[in-house]
């Protein structure tokens, strides 16, 4: 988060520097406190000032404890207080939840309550534990079952969800039933019990149940209990909205009936509920828990300008749950441009007058909300010359498997050679993944090099195959054979071509965990076929562009999903990917429910609040649907009343939510004597909402699965899916020879074929 020291923003300059605001949270006197901060609001420096005025005043330094989000926010805030305190004072304890759940358990375990275990630290323990329980839950099944469970991503999906079964205290058959695990996770529930009896039998024990332990302890022996509450005089909790379930209870006990609870954050960004946050926690349940408090907000933001903050609050707005609270530009804030573009160019000419400013490309990031919408980021960047660095290294276009495997099918196309290259075959049998254990691809790829044709029925290559196995296998053969006869075929075809013969799309949903990483990776797919089709007129230089090993560059633009970003400010952001479907993200098997809805645009408001002098807001144009949160932001309304405030102009201006506006004018006219005028002179009129003609006058024809239509630039298909309004659907066409497309009706070029 940003600090800097804060305008003033109230008549009397005070002499510690704070606003109003702030003077209010340091000053809170009795009884417990929520503190509704937006981004960028000075929270740290907020509560560096509150500990002080705590000791200031005799509270007993051991009987206060700050509680931060990570170490990170921890050491500095530690930092920030002994800076400001003076010296020889002693300080209170910072501490993470996890640290606390650390020295309960030692103290749990020296007074008898809990059996001692050990912590595995190193990643690799705690993979080899994962296995070991995934091939005890699933000793009855085949191996080919067993192997695709041992797959990567999905063993991560597993400790996910036995971490998660901890934060949200609740059994792992409830946690499996609540979330979206695909029904081929089962085993997911057995094998968490596998891990708990293995981890007793070894004493041993997870992060995760550094809390969990510790609070099912305290619950269940009121002496245990006894002997932890009542230290404390006051609790200090950042970033509230992010703690989860077993978190909140551990607070409970620590609080006990004496602590004054504060509890600071913005349930805006509560943007963590994979762990098992709730935006709930910051909003209905604290009073249940804690009893009544009082509210403070910390409305200024000390990062951006009007613009972005009159955005913000739009954007928010139609979410349901949460404070009736406006983000306010402090006096003194950069002017921030929000702007709005269509596709890689509008990135590539934002990046380019930023450098001819004079400006670098390490005060620049990208987000994304999925690293697969990454990939068209980099490959755009790789082909323009523009260095960049990702959050994840990783995540480099040309270390993700399924791009190498795709690369190869590309480079069978124009090298039959490679049908005898071992390594190269292992590789297009590996991804998308055939369900059949590695070791029997192996021997199967080197009978196929040998032979350079399909085994026989009886060969030992295929015994103990089932049938489907032997037709899937079969049929990726064909597929590598057919290629090099279709080298002439377009990039962007061939790739299509490829997806649909081997069902790509069906068997990397079937072997994600969860329907959202399964949603991820079919995009991926589809990332790569549109940028084959934008990028490949030269099919050599995109292949080596998906093969190139680049790494880091420390001066380059960062890219970042949108939850790596949390708390984090750079000068310029670029939002990409802002299509219906990406951004928010739902799929016609993983559909948006009103809550799942709020989820992304709280994440939209994080992503655009890490801004502080400019902002662009990326959308892909063609067949993608513009997100509803680019409409939702209003960024012309918002510009035009940043140019007034600046301006001072007496005018009138059409925007879409006066209310909202004239509330925020009233706002910053009480912060400063030099915008006073704006709530009474700028006059603000509704805008009208663009009839919608009339069902006689739809000229768009009623599509129906099924029909034969003709596009211009496709040619010949078939409708395969109609979703959305029926005057104006979002159909899928699988055409002969340009592969499945999905359109908006009204603007394709389609006509339908008797």
């Amino acid at each position: 988060m940003n600090d800097r020291d804060p305008s003033m923003l109230s008549d009397q300059a005070p002499a510690d520097g704070l606003t109003a605001e702030q003077r209010a949270v340091v000053g809170h006197r009795h009884g417990h406190a929520r503190v509704a901060a937006v981004a960028g609001a000075g929270k740290t420096t907020t509560l560096v000032k509150r500990v002080l005025h705590l000791l200031a005043n005799g509270e007993n330094p051991r009987r206060i404890l700050v509680l931060m989000f990570n170490r990170a926010a921890r050491d500095d805030f530690r930092a920030k207080l002994t800076r400001e305190a003076p010296p020889n004072v002693a300080l209170p304890e910072v501490r993470t939840f996890h640290s606390i759940g650390h020295r309960l358990t030692q103290s749990l375990t020296r007074w008898g309550y809990l059996p001692p275990r050990q912590l595995l630290q190193a990643d690799w323990q705690r993979e080899r534990l994962l296995r070991q329980a995934v091939m005890q839950s699933l000793a009855s099944a085949d191996g080919e079952t067993r192997e695709a469970a041992l797959d990567a991503d999905r063993l991560e999906a597993f400790g996910q969800f036995c971490d998660l079964v901890k934060a949200e205290v609740v059994t792992p058959a409830e946690l499996f039933e609540k979330l979206d695990y695909a029904a081929g996770e089962r085993h997911f529930i057995d094998a968490f019990e596998v891990v708990e009896s293995l981890l007793e039998a070894a004493g041993q024990m997870t992060y995760a149940d550094l809390l969990h332990r510790p609070l099912r302890c305290l619950e269940e022996h009121t002496d245990a209990r006894r002997r932890v509450e009542g230290f404390l005089g006051h609790v200090i909790v950042d970033e509230y909205q992010d703690i989860n379930e077993a978190q909140l209870r551990l607070l409970k006990i620590l609080a006990g009936q004496q602590a004054q609870v504060m509890a600071v954050g913005d349930a805006n960004q509560c943007i963590y509920e994979w762990r098992g946050a709730r935006p709930d926690a910051m909003l209905s349940r604290f009073d249940g828990l804690f009893g009544h408090a009082s509210e403070y907000p910390l409305s200024y933001t000390f990062r951006h300008g009007h613009a972005l903050a009159l955005a913000a609050n739009h954007a928010i707005r139609h979410n349901r749950q949460r404070w009736d609270q406006l983000c306010l530009a402090a006096p003194g804030n950069p002017l921030t441009e929000v702007q709005t573009g269509v596709g890689a160019s509008a990135l590539l000419e934002t990046l380019q007058r930023w450098h001819a400013a004079g400006r670098h490309s390490d005060e620049a990031c990208v987000l994304v909300r999925s690293w697969s919408l990454s990939v068209s980021v980099q490959l755009q960047l790789l082909r323009a010359g523009v260095p960049f660095r990702l959050a994840q290294e990783e995540r480099f276009v040309f270390r993700l498997p399924l791009v190498q495997a795709l690369a190869g099918y590309l480079q069978l196309a124009r090298q039959p050679q490679r049908l005898q290259d071992p390594a190269h075959l292992a590789l297009l049998f590996s991804q998308p993944t055939t369900f059949v254990a590695q070791e029997r691809v192996r021997r199967l790829v080197d009978e196929l090099v040998r032979t350079q044709q399909w085994p026989a029925r009886e060969s030992s290559v295929l015994a103990g195959l089932k049938p489907g196995q032997r037709r899937h296998l079969k049929r990726r053969w064909q597929l590598l054979c057919e290629l090099p006869k279709l080298a002439s075929w377009p990039p962007a075809k061939l790739l299509e071509h490829v997806v649909d013969a081997i069902d790509a799309e069906k068997i990397l949903r079937r072997s994600a965990a969860r329907r959202e990483k399964g949603d991820d990776d079919v995009r991926l797919l589809d990332v790569l076929i549109e940028q084959a089709g934008e990028l490949a007129s030269d099919p050599e230089a995109f292949i080596e562009l998906l093969r190139n090993p680049v790494e880091n560059r420390p001066d380059g633009v960062l890219i970042s999903t949108v939850h790596g970003a949390k708390g984090l400010e750079w000068p310029l952001v670029a939002v990409w990917g802002l299509n219906e479907e990406d951004f928010p993200h739902f799929s016609r098997d993983n559909p948006l429910s009103p809550e799942r809805l709020e989820e992304e645009r709280r994440l939209y408001y994080v992503a655009i609040t890490r801004a502080r002098e400019r902002l662009l807001l990326v959308q892909d144009g063609g067949d993608h649907r513009p997100s509803r949160f680019l409409d939702e932001t209003a960024v012309e309304d918002c510009g035009r009343i940043d140019r007034a405030i600046r301006s001072g102009s007496e005018t009138g201006v059409t925007v879409r939510e006066p209310e909202m506006i004239g509330t925020y004018l009233a706002r910053i006219g009480q912060a400063s004597a030099d915008l006073e005028h704006l709530g009474r002179s700028l006059t603000l009129h509704a805008s009208q909402p663009v009839p919608s003609a009339p069902a006689a006058e739809v000229s768009v024809a009623p599509w129906q699965v099924g029909d034969r239509v003709r596009h211009a630039s496709f040619g010949d298909g078939e409708v395969l899916v109609v979703e959305g309004n029926a005057a104006n659907p979002v159909i899928d066409v699988r055409f002969a020879s340009a592969g499945r497309r999905r359109l908006i009706a009204a603007r394709a070029p389609l006509t339908k074929r008797s």
